[in-house]
């Protein structure tokens, strides 16, 4: 810490320049836990240094990823607990960098506030940093900026972008699905990271019982379950992608199964989904009901309890499925590939 670096007239305009000193150095025991390879220039420096290695690839490609947590801040801000939605902030950057084949290298956070309150800006950085360990990534680095006047005291918002690398003839190619193809869904933590909008307003968060049990949730109460982090998949993913070979991946974020399923599926082609193996959680059904939204856009909005997807050979399916498993995850056959003579429909929920 600068002990003579200080100016009073900033802190009279709503800027603690110590605060985000002492913010820094909070920061640091839980930044050291994702480092890998190290680095030669500390935290608090003007730059994130990496160091590349490229030794098992031919043609490296660079992937990169940018995202931020959206309005699911507010149920962070709503239950005061802030060391969950740092692993939002980076799942939502590494399960796009894992749709190209690539594996997430490093991680640089961006966290805008009110008022810089040290310890809740540690917490955040603790969840960005054991989002960045539970994706093999590093967190090199990110900006605090106390924005007084712009945001309220207690409120922020949190941004991120990662980058990744793949060998070139490794990139993820859809023009490989084909008729036949079945596709794998891996289970949802829970709503994830998108929707919130229209969550915050079937549940009325602001003026609910957000702690109360609910028998709906197993027991557990809706806040919990609302903030319950994206659940980050690059590792099960690496496994498979070594395993057998994947022809398209896709991360279930906001559009749901309508917009994600068809960025990984060629013209010519369907995604054809068998909605009674969906295994759904008991959260998005209380939404539907509460809420009296359309099935239609249920999974339109929502992941339904399927956050990535994964087509594959059918021969290869079962295979798949293990590695998968072997992993830990949910994994499980949630529909297959047809043809399609309307290049405006990719997806079919039957």
């Amino acid at each position: 810490m600068n002990n003579k670096s200080k100016s009073d007239s900033y802190a009279a305009a709503g800027v603690d320049i110590t605060a985000g000193y002492k913010a820094v150095e909070l920061m640091k025991e839980h930044i050291a836990r994702t480092m890998i390879n190290g680095r030669s220039e500390d935290i608090g420096g003007f730059g994130g240094l990496f160091e590349l290695d490229i030794t098992d690839m031919k043609k490296p490609v660079l992937v990169s990823g940018t995202d931020g947590v959206g309005t699911k801040l507010k149920m962070a801000f709503l239950l005061d607990k802030h060391d969950t939605v740092g692993i939002d902030c980076v799942a939502m950057c590494v399960n796009d960098i894992i749709c190209c084949g690539a594996k997430p290298l490093f991680f640089l956070d961006y966290i805008a506030c009110g008022k810089n309150y040290p310890q809740k800006i540690a917490q955040i950085v603790a969840g960005i940093a054991e989002g960045c360990v539970q994706a093999g990534c590093e967190l090199i680095g990110g900006e605090t900026a106390e924005m007084p006047g712009f945001y309220s005291e207690d409120e922020y918002d949190l941004a991120g972008f990662a980058v990744g690398a793949v060998d070139k003839s490794k990139v993820l190619d859809k023009t490989r699905v084909q008729e036949g193809d079945v596709i794998i869904g891996l289970a949802a933590s829970g709503v994830h990271s998108n929707g919130f909008s229209l969550v915050r307003k079937v549940f009325d968060v602001e003026n609910a019982d957000l702690k109360a049990p609910r028998a709906e949730l197993g027991g557990k109460s809706l806040g919990e379950t609302l903030l319950t982090p994206t659940k980050i998949y690059v590792k099960p993913m690496l496994a498979l992608l070594r395993s057998v070979e994947v022809k398209a991946v896709s991360h279930i974020t906001g559009g749901g199964f309508y917009e994600n399923i068809p960025r990984s599926i060629p013209d010519g082609c369907c995604a054809r989904i068998d909605k009674s193996s969906l295994r759904i959680l008991p959260i998005f059904d209380l939404i539907a009901k509460e809420g009296n939204i359309p099935e239609h856009d249920m999974f339109n909005t929502f992941n339904m309890g399927v956050g990535m997807s994964v087509v594959v050979a059918e021969s290869e399916a079962e295979k798949a499925l293990a590695v998968l498993r072997e992993q830990g995850e949910d994994a499980y056959i949630i529909g297959s590939i047809t043809k399609s003579d309307d290049k405006d429909v990719k997806v079919e929920i039957c």
